[in-house]
């Protein structure tokens, strides 16, 4: 059974959960009558569970998925509007809320562990963020991406950030200049998803991939997924030299020792 995170928005029905299994934790967006928006309190909770699974040695990988037929519609545009109330016009809290979505989308890549997204309908704008800002993607049949903020006037300025990092440049232009929507082959092709399964089926897939990288050495993991990110802002040699040391690093740690004997004793045979 899921666990029940703490923060709800009626006091009645958490808009997180959580199910542990086999080093495998799945997070559920559960906003499915919000087509998951990401709302204030929301993202609080995936701020505060990314936290929890950062200390959390047993996690060794995570999947992040929705519940209903929509995987995330993006920000709350209901609650963003009511803060236009204030006699700043928002302006305070518009910053803040997007400073705490910046911080959640920061804190997937620099999580120990992989985060694979399970993507079923749509991942719009903020959602479609979300999915990019993800390790990994898996996306059923029927999944569609998009960045629609053009049409009503608020660019998505923040989603294209993770796009512009995960998509061939005039890709991710054209996804922000048109809001046009792109279906999961397209996604795909672009490089925003791995895998593509039949509809329904991307949960499934995804805790199968997160379940092949949790068998792994959690060290060797955190390892490579720390040092991929590292390099990659980093000029080529200055990312062969790192990566130098990241793998002398990894040749002292006992799972390389280890793994490398165990593979040189077969190999004898």
């Amino acid at each position: 059974m899921p666990t029940r995170m703490p923060v709800s928005e009626t006091g009645l029905n958490p808009l997180l959960l959580r199910a542990d299994r086999d080093g495998v934790a799945t997070l559920t967006l559960n906003r499915p009558e919000a087509r998951n928006a990401l709302s204030l309190p929301l993202l609080e909770a995936l701020r505060d569970a990314f936290a929890a699974m950062a200390e959390d040695g047993s996690v060794r990988a995570v999947v992040l998925a929705a519940a209903g037929p929509a995987f995330c519609a993006g920000h709350d545009l209901k609650e963003m509007t009511g803060y236009r109330r204030e006699a700043d016009r928002g302006a305070k809290q518009f910053e803040e809320l997007f400073a705490l979505c910046s911080g959640v989308m920061m804190a997937i890549p620099a999580l120990p562990q992989p985060v694979i997204a399970a993507v079923e309908g749509v991942a719009t704008a903020a959602g479609c963020q979300l999915v990019a800002s993800c390790d990994l993607a898996v996306a059923g049949a029927q999944a569609r991406f998009a960045t629609p903020g053009v049409q009503i006037g608020l660019f998505c300025s923040t989603p294209m950030v993770a796009l512009s990092r995960n998509l061939p440049r005039k890709a991710a232009l054209r996804m922000l200049l048109t809001a046009d929507m792109a279906d999961a082959e397209e996604a795909q092709r672009l490089g925003l998803v791995n895998d593509v399964v039949e509809a329904g089926g991307a949960l499934a897939a995804a805790q199968a991939l997160a379940a092949g990288i949790a068998a792994r050495s959690p060290d060797t993991v955190r390892i490579g997924k720390r040092a991929f990110y590292e390099q990659l802002e980093m000029p080529l040699a200055e990312a062969y030299a790192h990566a130098g040391r990241v793998m002398t690093e990894n040749m002292l740690a006992r799972a390389a020792e280890e793994g490398i004997g165990a593979f040189l004793s077969r190999k004898a045979r």
